[in-house]
């Protein structure tokens, strides 16, 4: 490897960008194509979609990982470097990439917009707000929401009984204080008093109808599907009924068309939408999808986390929507992770790491790679080739890199170390071309489940199929809501399962690979607008909340007027 690069943000502001319109013209965009916002970012209009509907289709590669750290393991960084890297063998392609929330950015996480010489630029403008799409999904959830609360106050014309209303707040931050709220006191005026709460705005099933939708006129669609709550006749409630679909898409109107930027080295990157994986299906979005993959050799896009999260829920709900099959996958993986995944060292977010995990042990190495082997099987039962991405690390040996490779190659897939985030594209070339070879051997996508299976088997098959659970436990609550929601014919959905990304099971404590345990339920939601019941696991929040030492309290503006402390 090179000199290890300064911080990300420095190198950012180092790089030469191109206008924004070659780089649309390098996935055969014109100027007409795209909507300028300023001169290194632009919408993309959806027309396109329909105009080079005939155009062959790049080949389409998904990132995903190893459980992941508290500190996350470069899965970003690898898809940028991958992109960059194809261009370095002499193939084009295009990052798809979500769009990072304001939350993890001021909170111990930082940006999602990739690190060292494998980001997106500008990097600023993507983790600081963007074009203001996750605002937009802010305010349209929010104004159904206020038409909700109106309906209830001006004589309760839908019979909505208060006690069974689905629908929360949002807000793109992290308040563990707004997790549960008492709303409307202080008298009638305020409006009828209830317990309520919010979500971290990228939690909202607007968020996911988003990513999730085809065309204006589907999101239009399936805003009005969104169950808010039920009557009391246990009826569901629909934002058609609270006559808000219509407003919601005026507001989102802007935000349904894809984000245009480019890599440090001038790749295309599609940036849109942003769903959490450990929450919502954790994927960027269709739209963003069908644009890309008619724009170069290969797509590189990004499932959330592991593969247990994103990767599982980029196959069963994004891929059913889409009907794109991806020709490989990669899996992200570190020596340091796979270290910590042995459960001999801690890692604790924002405290220095144990140094037993920068020193060779191939005995805690081996022990870890349980875990990836898990991962491989993981995109393996998905019916894939498998490219697992050694992330390099300075600390990282020759001896360390060969025992990856051997336990890769021993559960079916072609380990490649990668010096991306140090090197850029070139440092990501071996990868590249191993990626290349995958796409080439024969694949046989498919689902975990048939939709026809019941909530409980599809639950029960990514529960232990997926996860190494023993069985599933349920909460009365849970079984209460997937009873109402299989009389309500929702039984027929995906199911998008929400639990901690810091281990395969629902325990952020078991690493490595862990099995035997029970899958706890506590509680079933319905988003029947995005098209999935998602289960909540164990102790998972759907509202996180600031560490005690933010990211935040180090961004700052210098003496020039520029951004610092931005990681």
């Amino acid at each position: 490897m090179t000199q290890i690069p300064r911080n990300d943000l420095a190198i950012a502001h180092s790089a030469k960008l191109k206008p924004v319109e070659e780089v649309a013209a390098m996935m055969g965009l014109e100027r007409a194509d795209i909507e300028l916002y300023g001169a290194n970012k632009a919408k993309i209009n959806l027309d396109v979609i329909e105009r080079r509907k005939d155009r062959p289709n790049a080949k389409y590669v998904v990132v995903t990982a190893i459980t992941p750290t508290p500190l996350g393991e470069g899965k970003t960084t690898t898809s940028v470097g991958l992109a960059q890297g194809m261009y370095h063998i002499g193939k084009t392609s295009v990052v798809a990439l979500r769009q990072p929330s304001l939350g993890p950015v001021f909170g111990i996480k930082g940006g999602g917009s990739g690190g060292g010489r494998s980001q997106v630029v500008p990097m600023e403008d993507m983790n600081l707000h963007l074009t203001g799409d996750i605002h937009a999904v802010g305010a349209a959830h929010n104004l159904l929401s206020a038409f909700l609360d109106g309906s209830v106050y001006h004589g309760n014309p839908l019979n909505i009984n208060i006690n069974k209303i689905a629908l929360r707040h949002v807000v793109d931050m992290l308040d563990r204080s707004m997790r549960d709220i008492v709303q409307g006191l202080g008298g009638s005026n305020n409006g009828v008093p209830r317990e309520s709460g919010f979500d971290i705005t990228v939690a909202s099933e607007v968020m996911a109808i988003l990513a999730l939708c085809k065309s204006i006129f589907d999101l239009r669609e399936r805003l009005g599907k969104m169950v808010v709550a039920q009557d009391k006749a246990g009826a569901p409630v629909t934002a058609e009924q609270l006559k808000a679909a219509g407003a919601m898409t005026v507001l989102l109107r802007e935000a349904i068309k894809p984000n245009l930027l480019q890599t440090l080295e001038g790749t295309p990157a599609v940036i849109h939408c942003g769903p959490f994986a450990n929450i919502a299906h954790g994927n960027s979005s269709v739209l963003a999808d069908y644009i890309a993959i008619k724009g170069g050799d290969f797509v590189i896009t990004e499932a959330g986390f592991g593969a247990d999260m994103g990767f599982e829920k980029f196959c069963d709900i994004k891929c059913r929507v889409s009907g794109l099959q991806p020709n490989a996958a990669v899996v992200v993986a570190t020596v340091r992770a796979l270290k910590m995944h042995s459960g001999r060292f801690k890692i604790v977010a924002g405290k220095p790491l144990d140094p037993g995990l920068t020193r060779e042990d191939l005995g805690a190495l081996e022990e870890g790679c349980s875990n990836l082997v898990a991962q491989i099987e993981n995109v393996r039962r998905m019916g894939l080739p498998v490219v697992v991405a050694i992330n390099a690390f300075p600390t990282d040996t020759e001896a360390e890199w060969a025992l990856l490779e051997k336990v890769a190659r021993e559960a079916g897939a072609t380990a490649v170390p990668s010096t991306h985030f140090v090197d850029g594209g070139a440092g990501a070339a071996d990868l590249a071309r191993a990626v290349v070879a995958a796409t080439e051997k024969p694949s046989d996508f498919r689902f975990l489940y048939p939709l026809e299976w019941t909530l409980k088997e599809k639950i029960e098959a990514i529960a232990t199929q997926v996860y190494g659970a023993k069985d599933v436990e349920y909460s009365d609550d849970a079984e209460s809501q997937i009873k109402t929601y299989s009389k309500m014919g929702y039984a027929d959905l995906p199911v998008c399962m929400a639990k901690t990304h810091l281990s395969l099971s629902h325990d952020p404590k078991l690493k490595g690979r862990p099995t035997g345990f029970t899958l706890p339920v506590r509680d079933v939601r319905l988003s029947a607008g995005a098209g999935f019941v998602y289960p909540i696991c164990g102790t998972m929040l759907t509202m996180p909340g600031l560490p005690s030492d933010p990211a935040g309290a180090y961004i700052d503006i210098d003496e020039n007027g520029e951004v610092v402390g931005l990681h």
